[in-house]
């Protein structure tokens, strides 16, 4: 049961709620940086290594920390972390580094990292929290990774930097811009919510359903079923 369990937590990141489809955050950076599939990696490994870091040490000092100054306290952890993050990718993946740019350091106030600490690292075990951070680090990488090879392959006819042929010289470029961006990311967020999310289940509407029940005392009901009766006679 255990096991089942943190499964499902490292699961609930990928598709249920998903950061970037279900739960619609860090919108900005996904639409700047999924221009490239490379980019779009380097920034999906960045903000999941940032994730970790900071899901881990939040659930650490959960006990420890103030809860009046508890977000204040998040983001300087969650800035330490960037900050390492940013001095190995400006070391060693210096490309990558150059292409985030401001979008690198602005992690640090990502919705996805804040909301994460607030909302299951605050409340939860450190293997939960890590296993948590994994699960929504790998939806958010594979959405911009998704997004990034359409609109690459699309707009640039291209797929991680290597031209495609007939696609290369018939490209569509728009598909790079902006639009082409909120198009790609409004057809991925209908495609999940139609075929991955869980429906609501459809209720009858009555009296015991509607919200001013109270105040109309079932008069407006009384009459409509009044009207039922008269044409069903």
């Amino acid at each position: 049961m255990e096991k089942t369990n943190k499964l499902a937590i490292l699961l609930n990141g990928i598709i249920k709620e998903n950061p970037v489809l279900v739960l619609v955050l860090g919108t900005c950076p996904t639409l700047a940086v999924t221009t490239q599939t490379v980019n779009a990696f380097g920034m999906g490994a960045a903000a999941t290594a940032v994730l970790l870091f900071s899901n881990v040490a939040i659930s650490l000092l959960r006990k420890i920390i103030p809860d009046k100054v508890r977000i204040p306290c998040y983001i300087v952890l969650i800035a330490a972390a960037v900050t390492i993050v940013q001095m190995v990718l400006n070391a060693f993946v210096y490309s990558v580094y150059e292409a985030l740019g401001l979008f690198l350091p602005l992690i640090v106030v990502n919705c996805i990292i804040l909301g994460r600490a607030e909302m299951f690292a605050n409340k939860n075990t450190v293997v939960d929290s890590a296993l948590d951070a994994i699960g929504m680090g790998i939806g958010f990488t594979l959405t911009l990774f998704v997004m990034a090879s359409i609109r690459e392959i699309l707009g640039a006819g291209s797929w991680m930097g290597y031209a495609i042929p007939v696609l290369c010289d018939n490209n569509i470029g728009i598909m790079t811009m902006a639009p082409g961006g909120f198009a790609v990311f409004g057809i991925l967020i209908a495609v999940v919510n139609k075929f991955f999310t869980n429906k609501p289940k459809k209720s009858e509407f009555g009296c015991e359903n509607c919200p001013t029940a109270s105040v109309c005392a079932k008069i407006a009901c009384a009459g409509c079923s009044e009207k039922k009766e008269v044409v069903a006679e």
